[in-house]
């Protein structure tokens, strides 16, 4: 006889009802706005913004179901606007919303449609033919466009705390129907609930990765050692897409940095593949730009901005193209960290004497008073001077002489340092 299937336990403990809903109490709680659109049926398009495993699409659910409205749904990563369009015909057509209740609309990582996927939504929305509720784990500011955004509520969800994962936990162990016939021992929460990070679909991914190491064995002991020891081994069953997330990218940038585009591609391709957000990637590339290539090519800035807004507009999984297209252009760029390097240490400077006065005539003069007072006094404008250098000292008195920006040698930098080396030869001398 075939052995049954079990959901994960984070599936099998899904609440469904407001009342076994656990956080989130600043919009659930009693006489909370989101308990009060729910108790009038007063429901109206709304976005929940928080991070993972915080309830976003539980909550869409438990909403649906108390208020007996239809519950359709679309992930942003698969769908397109034909999907969409599909569950407006839906909508239309449903014998609730031909009473005055309209179905219910969920779309997840709502931030993964691009622009043409979000205007086809504006419509239904505005006529009231559904109900949006969409999640997202990002600043809907950025990734939602602004006539949706100004239809929708945004609501924002906070991660979960030690006591909501602390109740979380017990309720699985209480009443799921697999853990409660184990013996299972809490000796210690520290490492569980540090792992979980606020997420309580981790908690209880994690939870359920240390009962089933014991393997038949009694009692089964949760303790910090039990679980970071799991964790060493089943790393992959609760990191994001089976990969670790932090050394994978980390892997990715230093690839770039170190000039190896195949190395590059190749963890571009294993962090798409486990389900990344191509934007995060896209932002990494502009930091990249600026801060490995910076002024050995300065191009390279306007490429991975270029990167980022095409990535923004077009969605996966064509962006994969431009995302490897700026990733190979960046590890083949000639690198240079001079302008990092230069504004770190001229923040420390900053930040270690930041009452230092500007040397008076360097300030503006908008008034009599400040004239008389020595204000502008000396200034010369480098435009009536040869070559449009006047010899003027910018810096504050102290640091006069200081150098915080050195040209490395490179093409862009080497026409850089010859212009420093005729302006400022008392501060930049030429190699010898």
């Amino acid at each position: 006889m075939a052995t049954k299937l079990l959901a994960p336990l984070p599936e099998r403990m899904r609440p469904q009802t407001l009342d076994e809903y656990v956080g989130q109490r600043h919009l659930v709680g009693p006489g909370c706005i989101l308990r009060n659109m729910i108790e009038s049926g007063n429901l109206s398009s709304f976005i929940l913004w928080g991070p993972p495993g915080v309830g976003k699409t539980t909550l869409a659910g438990i909403i649906a179901k108390t208020l007996n409205r239809d519950f359709y749904t679309l992930s942003a990563v698969s769908s397109g606007v034909k999907d969409v369009r599909e569950v407006i015909d839906k909508a239309k057509g449903n014998s609730l919303f031909q009473q005055g209740a309209a179905p219910v609309l969920f779309i997840d990582e709502i931030h993964r449609f691009n622009k043409a996927q979000q205007d086809a939504l504006l419509g239904a929305v505005e006529q009231g033919i559904f109900v949006l509720i969409g999640a997202t784990t990002e600043n809907p500011s950025f990734e939602v466009i602004t006539p949706l955004l100004s239809r929708c509520q945004v609501f924002v969800l906070k991660s979960l705390d030690v006591e909501d994962l602390r109740t979380l936990m017990q309720r699985a162990l209480g009443t799921d129907e697999v853990l409660k016939e184990k013996d299972i021992r809490i000796e210690e929460t520290d490492a569980l609930f540090r792992q979980s990070g606020g997420d309580g679909r981790k908690l209880l991914n994690i939870l359920e990765i240390v009962v089933d190491s014991f393997a038949g064995k009694s009692p089964v002991i949760v303790s910090n050692k039990t679980v970071t020891e799991c964790l060493q081994q089943n790393v992959a069953i609760y990191d994001k897409g089976g990969e670790m997330h932090y050394d994978i990218i980390s892997a990715f940038i230093k690839s770039v940095r170190g000039s190896d585009p195949n190395a590059a591609v190749y963890y571009l391709a294993r962090m798409l593949d486990g389900g990344e957000d191509p934007l995060f990637i896209a932002r990494r590339l502009c930091i990249l730009s600026a801060e490995d290539v910076g002024l050995a090519n300065p191009n390279a800035l306007l490429i991975s901005q270029s990167c980022f807004e095409i990535v923004r507009s077009i969605g996966m999984p064509e962006a994969r193209i431009p995302l490897a297209e700026c990733t190979i252009y960046l590890a083949s760029s000639p690198k240079s960290n001079s302008a990092y390097m230069a504004i770190n240490a001229a923040m420390q400077a900053a930040s270690r004497d930041s009452l230092r006065p500007v040397p008076l005539y360097l300030r503006n003069a908008p008034t009599q008073l400040m004239e008389q007072l020595g204000y502008a006094d000396g200034y010369k404008y480098a435009h009536d001077f040869p070559g449009h250098f006047a010899d003027l000292e910018f810096m504050p008195e102290g640091l006069e002489g200081t150098r915080f920006y050195e040209p490395q040698p490179n093409r862009h930098e080497d026409v850089l340092r010859s212009y420093l080396e005729a302006c400022w030869p008392k501060y930049y001398t030429k190699k010898k």
